[in-house]
């Protein structure tokens, strides 16, 4: 007689592949056979935005493909739901990856209390990131607040090697067998967002990084803050969605060299933000450094239309609008732009960071709570190892520096495709600017001195 439990209960969430899957090894060493579960919460759906629920139902029927069509999909609170499965399949043991989130915290402790209520454990394995949030601290157990002691920490604590697993590691339970219970669903449709979103699937993530390794790593560090050239991985959705894992990328990267070096870089910078919300989940909402709820921002119907004017990419700065336009086209934009635009908002239009964090995650495919909003706060000079509030973009500038000749203008600010050169960056310099694109919203010189006036008012 074997001493496992008949059935267990795989509930997939940021976690959306078969390959390197620690949690399969685990409910295979805990019961004979698994169902696979995901929970279609609203909670989570509501504010996620065409594109993210869209690329999450595409990723979700790969997976199904993956798993020979036994997922099993179900609408509802997972706090009642998942104890129902249970219950319905007879199962001693529900298997997750940790979620390190404000509300994945909360809902993963009603789900394991509502479970225990049933003699059904709830056993978390692994997490979405390289090395879990809480992890890495100082040596006297405090978090770290500046990012590059966290790196240099980070790197020594190292990360576990990818699993070896694959859809044949765990014996899958069919779906139809489940006596009762929540009612099976079918994954939505795409809600067909207006924007171009990469190809999702686990395969689809792996060519990906595989073209980037060969084609871009090498040169990565030098490349990685130009608009004007696919010089980035665009792995960003699929870590978010969990597609692929950190640790599988880290494992591909090799030990030396400037790019490999760089991209470590960038992923310790998703585990850092990570740690920082779940240190201080109040930062998902709120300044981190709290002397900037004095600082002055912006109100009323000047303000919401020129927010309107930055939302929709007619500022009059090209850079700044071609950024703009390529988040509404593509659900996502380049780093560097990202950084850009956020500046240009908080310290040119005095408005508040969250109203841009708030507009990201409404479009971007690869909007994630922890990296989005501590990037915005990095940007407003109100977070964790900030920039310095006096560092003030200039939106010609990074447009000059960084689209040296004017490609990613050209590109998205079509008004302006027959500009020659680094004079697209500005236009109102020409002898005859083109008459169907805006003049300048603000004065950048003006706005900068007034950004620092408010500042130094602190």
């Amino acid at each position: 007689m074997s001493d496992l439990d008949d059935t267990a209960i795989v509930w997939f969430r940021r976690d959306l592949r078969v390959h390197d899957q620690p949690i399969f090894d685990a409910a295979a060493a805990r019961a004979q056979r698994s169902l696979a579960v995901f929970v279609l919460d609203e909670t989570l759906l509501g504010p996620s935005g065409k594109a993210r629920r869209t690329f999450l139902y595409r990723s979700l029927r790969d997976l199904d493909e993956s798993l020979g069509g036994r997922l099993l999909v179900v609408r509802g609170d997972p706090a009642e739901v998942i104890p129902k499965l249970a219950g319905a399949v007879k199962a001693g043991s529900v298997h997750i990856a940790a979620d390190f989130g404000p509300y994945g915290r909360e809902r993963d402790e009603a789900v394991e209390k509502a479970l225990g209520e049933r003699d059904v454990d709830l056993v978390r394995t692994g997490s979405p990131y390289a090395v879990a949030p809480g992890r890495v601290t100082k040596s006297d157990g405090e978090p770290y607040k500046v990012f590059t002691p966290f790196s240099r920490a980070w790197a020594q604590h190292g990360w576990r090697a990818p699993a070896e697993t694959d859809a044949s590691t765990v014996d899958w339970m069919d779906p139809g067998e489940k006596d009762g219970g929540p009612r099976a669903v079918k994954v939505p449709d795409d809600e067909a967002p207006d924007a171009e979103l990469p190809t999702a699937g686990e395969r689809a993530a792996r060519e990906q990084w595989e073209a980037f390794v060969d084609e871009h790593l090498s040169d990565y560090d030098d490349l990685r803050n130009r608009p004007d050239r696919p010089a980035t991985s665009r792995m960003s959705v699929y870590l978010k969605y969990g597609v692929v894992h950190p640790r599988t990328l880290l494992a591909d990267l090799g030990g030396s060299g400037k790019g490999p070096a760089s991209y470590r870089n960038e992923l310790c910078f998703r585990d850092f933000y990570a740690a920082v919300l779940w240190f201080w989940p109040r930062s998902a909402r709120e300044n981190f450094d709290t002397k900037f709820d004095r600082i002055a921002l912006d109100s009323g119907t000047s303000a919401d239309e020129k927010f309107r004017a930055w939302q929709e990419g007619r500022t009059g700065f090209p850079a700044i609008d071609a950024a703009m336009r390529q988040l509404r086209g593509e659900a996502w934009m380049h780093n560097r732009m990202r950084m850009a635009v956020a500046s240009f908002l908080v310290k040119d239009l005095h408005l508040p960071w969250w109203w841009g964090a708030r507009h990201f995650l409404d479009l971007l495919v690869d909007g994630d709570l922890a990296s989005n909003q501590h990037g915005w706060q990095w940007a407003a000079g109100t977070g964790t190892d900030a920039a310095p509030y006096f560092r003030v973009f200039n939106p010609v500038t990074q447009g000059e520096r960084f689209d040296p000749q004017g490609e990613y203008v050209r590109r998205w600010v079509p008004e302006l495709a027959d500009v020659e050169g680094k004079k697209v960056q500005q236009p109102w310099t020409l002898a005859e600017p083109p008459s169907d694109y805006p003049a300048p919203i603000v004065d950048h010189k003006a706005e900068r001195q007034e950004a620092l006036a408010r500042f130094n008012a602190l």
